[in-house]
């Protein structure tokens, strides 16, 4: 049976697929690309399509760790791979709100009425799930008439309340025993849409202004910092394509100025796709830019960053833990150093991350992260700053690091720097006052941590 590609049936089995990939190991924006180019579907033409699966499919995988609670509940032996993807993302439609008590919900305002029959006609639909449409009825009415007891009973399980891994949950509560409730809420919700405003072209206020005479609402939460009332495709948002404005979260705006900017600066960008922090530096002032990269094909969308921002940077495909291999012998000014990390600080735009990593990852990263900054601070120059970044709540990945970087590198100064900025929670002032770009930041940032590190002249 083929179903439209506008109905919510042929949405929710897309979505399932791309769930689906994610438990395998796929990370969700690839399994959705991968998921779209199965089922042909035109980037313009399917649009809606394209953004209703994906829609889904992220409500889905954030609200994993209760339908997997409740399929568990619900289903007396496993239903098969595709068909338990299907029920999480039926499910997750179903949970959201009103908590499955029959209002309209998702995206389309569907009734649960509709979310039911739909995921019986995907079900239907797909050979592989056929068989089990009777069961996908079943489990998800049965859902809609014991949600009441369903819900308080599952809840009881702290993965299905806080829809995140146990370990996880273990390493806030040890971090933050007083905020870790917080944080965990807010790795649920849905993160705001931040723009980052190209000053040299216009001023934060006239761009607000530009919001307005479009119809759409803004408002300015830091120095080049605005956060839109709700969401639109880049491709509505005024002046992205002609580079006045680039996506970016206002807690990563923070790490260009921390460089503190002089023109004719050497800057190493380091670890630099896709090349957000990279654009904002060429933004600040004229200097030259050397940006690392490892894996060939996330350089190439540095090109294309820069390309819509009219900046020219020497993008070089290396592994910054290894300058040896690509390093002229000349010095820099500045370096830059976002290191890989779990990324805890930014599972609410990639909900998909927290069952991606593993708990063993977190020593791996440790690792990796002193094996960069130790290879990457002979190339500094004396007297040069070093900014070490990580989008990680986790202290062993921030100040833990930052000690260990202030006892093992030759000639290292710490500077002032914001520290760990926690999403939900408002950054508190430095004890020295406020630095570049952080006097106006809101608490709806992601999680970031940020130390400096000058060398000694």
């Amino acid at each position: 049976m083929r179903l439209p590609h506008d109905s919510l049936a042929f949405q929710m089995l897309g979505a399932a697929a791309a769930v689906r990939a994610v438990h395998e190991g796929t990370a969700l924006p690839q399994a959705i690309e991968d998921v779209a180019t199965h089922l042909r579907l035109d980037r313009v033409a399917d649009a809606a399509t394209r953004g209703a699966i994906q829609d889904l499919a992220y409500r889905s995988v954030r609200q994993f760790g209760t339908t997997r609670a409740l399929v568990t509940q619900l289903v007396t032996r496993p239903p098969g791979a595709l068909v338990d993807s299907l029920l999480a993302v039926a499910l997750a439609l179903l949970i959201e709100g009103e908590k499955g008590d029959g209002s309209k919900v998702g995206r389309g305002g569907y009734s649960a009425f509709t979310v039911v029959d739909q995921a019986v006609s995907a079900a239907a639909s797909e050979p592989k799930t056929a068989h089990a449409r009777g069961l996908v009825n079943a489990v998800l009415r049965r859902f809609l008439r014991e949600h009441k007891t369903l819900m308080p009973a599952v809840l009881k399980d702290d993965e299905a309340r806080w829809n995140l891994p146990a370990w996880w949950l273990k390493l806030l509560r040890k971090a933050y025993p007083e905020q870790w409730t917080t944080l965990a809420e807010s790795m649920n919700a849905r993160p705001p849409m931040t723009l980052r405003i190209n000053t040299r072209r216009i001023s934060v206020r006239d761009y607000l202004q530009n919001l307005a005479n479009a119809g759409m609402a803004g408002t300015a939460v830091g120095d080049q910092a605005v956060r839109l009332a709700r969401a639109f495709p880049v491709s509505q948002v005024p002046g992205f394509a002609t580079g006045d404005v680039s996506v970016q979260d206002a807690g990563a705006q923070l790490a260009a100025p921390l460089c503190e900017l002089s023109d004719g600066m050497r800057v190493l960008d380091a670890c630099a796709a896709p090349g957000g922090k990279t654009g904002h530096l060429l933004e600040l002032a004229d200097v030259h830019v050397t940006a690392v990269e490892s894996d060939e094909q996330r350089a190439a969308r540095i090109h294309d960053n820069l390309a819509r921002l009219g900046r020219q940077a020497e993008v070089v495909v290396g592994d910054a833990s290894r300058p040896g291999d690509w390093w002229n012998g000349q010095q820099f000014d500045r370096i830059l150093a976002d290191v890989p990390c779990s990324a805890s600080g930014i599972v609410r735009r990639h909900p998909d991350i927290r069952w991606l990593r593993r708990e063993t990852d977190i020593a791996k990263l440790i690792t990796e992260q002193r094996r960069i900054v130790s290879q990457l601070w002979p190339l500094l120059k004396p007297g040069g700053i070093l900014v070490y970044v990580t989008c990680s709540i986790f202290p062993t990945e921030g100040e833990e690091q930052a000690l260990w970087f202030g006892a093992q590198l030759p000639d290292a100064i710490r500077l002032q720097a914001p520290g760990q900025l926690l999403p939900g929670v408002k950054a508190p002032e430095p004890a020295g006052g406020t630095l570049a770009g952080q006097a106006s930041l809101p608490s709806d940032h992601d999680g970031f941590y940020y130390a400096r590190f000058q060398k000694r002249a």
